[in-house]
């Protein structure tokens, strides 16, 4: 397996890319939206120079890494000489069944079809292409080059050689691979995902505010970031859209998101990519400063 596709240039999609170029996979990374690849090399740019500032890579390795990475407009030319498709693009179930439809028409017959999906069913994704045992889901965690743990999503029709290959990548790429089963938020947003819209349950019925919220379970649980936080870094849409599809898919209530979650995405307040969220960020500051919104004298 040498050359890799990569759909959509987001934050994960081009921590994707950033992390198969370092290990010297040739990668097509490709988005619709020519100013959202651009903002994704000089992503990856920055976030290598930040790898080389801190002696884990070298300038040579840096300049190799970018090297091995290749814009397209459309999915027809950037994956027409894959053997592995990651789709990372935004979590919706509409899309990604399109990109899917898409991939089986142009994909090599032996390409890996993978999804980044957090959530969404790849058995659901699956069935819309004619290959079913070779679809399989490939869910990276944000930072991708940071973070070890590859999610990797069997679907109903995924084959043990599908697994087993993509298995073996994600070490040769130096991260943890876990196998689970294709069931609604899978195993990481399955557990997290009701943790977080407890602990906005917990500040929308004014049990404590956002700090203290944090505090608790950043001390008393050691986590290394409160799940207010964590969900603002996620992005409280995205939050919104996995809980949606635990409810549907469990039909359970306890699965049900916050009103105040859903209020705030529908405010556009939807966390650090939008400055606002349960806190409010500032370009260029590292502090940490809760939203006005949510200020004591204000909420409580």
């Amino acid at each position: 397996m040498k050359q890799i596709a990569v759909i959509g240039s987001g934050t994960m999609g081009n921590g994707i890319a950033h992390t198969f170029a370092k290990f010297n996979y040739k990668v097509n990374l490709i988005d619709i939206n020519q100013a959202a690849l651009d903002k994704a090399i000089h992503t990856i740019t920055k976030n290598l120079d930040r790898q080389v500032a801190k002696g884990t890579l070298t300038e040579e390795q840096k300049t190799t890494s970018l090297n091995n990475i290749t814009t397209h407009n459309s999915i027809k030319d950037g994956v027409q000489s894959a053997d592995l498709i990651v789709e990372a693009a935004t979590e919706n179930v509409d899309l990604k069944l399109k990109i899917f439809k898409d991939l089986n028409e142009h994909a090599p017959a032996h390409a890996i079809l993978a999804s980044n999906t957090s959530s969404i069913s790849i058995t659901q994704i699956a069935a819309v292409t004619g290959r079913g045992s070779q679809v399989i889901g490939m869910h990276f965690m944000n930072p991708v080059p940071v973070m070890k743990l590859v999610e990797v999503i069997r679907g109903y029709a995924t084959s043990d050689e599908t697994t087993n290959t993509i298995m073996e990548l994600s070490q040769r790429l130096e991260k943890v691979p876990v196998e689970v089963n294709d069931y609604p938020g899978f195993v990481a947003n399955r557990i997290l995902m009701p943790m977080i819209n407890e602990a906005i349950y917990t500040l929308y019925e004014g049990v404590a505010g956002v700090h203290e919220i944090d505090t608790v379970m950043k001390l008393g649980m050691a986590h290394p970031m409160g799940p207010l936080q964590l969900a603002d870094f996620i992005g409280l849409d995205v939050c919104l859209a996995i809980l949606k599809v635990l409810h549907d898919g469990f039909g359970n209530p306890k699965y049900a998101p916050c009103p105040l979650l859903v209020n705030m995405v529908a405010a556009g307040k939807k966390g650090a990519k939008t400055g606002e969220g349960f806190y409010k960020y500032t370009a260029g500051s590292k502090d940490i400063v809760v939203a006005d919104k949510f200020q004591k004298s204000q909420f409580f």
